[in-house]
């Protein structure tokens, strides 16, 4: 019984690198984002790991992501389930925004609370709790079954749906969740027990 669960944050995109504020938009992977996701899944190789399903978001840098890390992995063909309550967070107003120029508008203390927070959200968009309202049944109904049931699953997602699953997964609090950084294209691989707790927990930095 393998009860294995991979999540894997995309790798970096066109706006990332511009320092922009992305949430649902949709911009590409940069040529240093295509090789972390390739990276991530030589990692995966090397590891012998062998999936049974994936899932991914609605939005296309996770989507290629997950796409190079299979190809990487040699599992082209894998039955993946696409949703936008993987989707990133909705930064609402902010989305599209370079964070210097929403500093220059809103104030830096007032962007660090929209960023940092657990339950503030940005003008017209999600708060990482919002976030989570939306990734935790997603998982509940659709990614937990598959890996309860002996499994070997990989999400490629983004830094806060991704920081929903851990939260839940590890336990962790709304403080210490906002504070966890999820490296890019970088694989964590979660063993589960059979009650769905975490037996292991393993990072697969390069």
């Amino acid at each position: 019984m393998s009860r294995t669960l991979v999540l894997v944050r995309h790798g970096q995109s066109e706006w990332n690198l511009k320092n922009l504020f992305t949430g649902w938009r949709d911009p590409d992977l940069t040529e240093k984002g295509v090789e972390e996701a390739r990276a991530g899944g030589r990692r995966l190789k090397e590891a012998g790991l062998h999936f049974d399903v994936a899932f991914t978001s609605a939005l296309s840098r996770a989507q290629r992501t997950l796409k190079l890390v299979l190809e990487e992995v040699g599992q082209t063909g894998l039955t993946t389930y696409a949703d936008a309550a993987l989707n990133e967070r909705d930064y609402g107003d902010l989305s599209g925004l370079n964070k210097d120029d929403a500093r220059a508008k809103w104030g830096e203390e007032q962007v660090h609370v929209w960023r940092r927070s657990y339950d503030v959200p940005p003008p017209g968009g999600e708060s990482l709790r919002d976030t989570g309202a939306r990734v935790w049944p997603y998982y509940i109904h659709r990614i937990q079954p598959e890996v309860l049931r002996g499994g070997t699953v990989i999400v490629a997602a983004h830094g806060n749906s991704l920081r929903a699953l851990v939260m839940a997964l590890e336990g962790l609090s709304g403080e210490e969740i906002v504070a966890r950084e999820l490296a890019t294209g970088v694989p964590i691989v979660y063993r589960l027990n059979a009650d769905s707790t975490v037996a292991s927990k393993d990072v697969l930095e390069g």
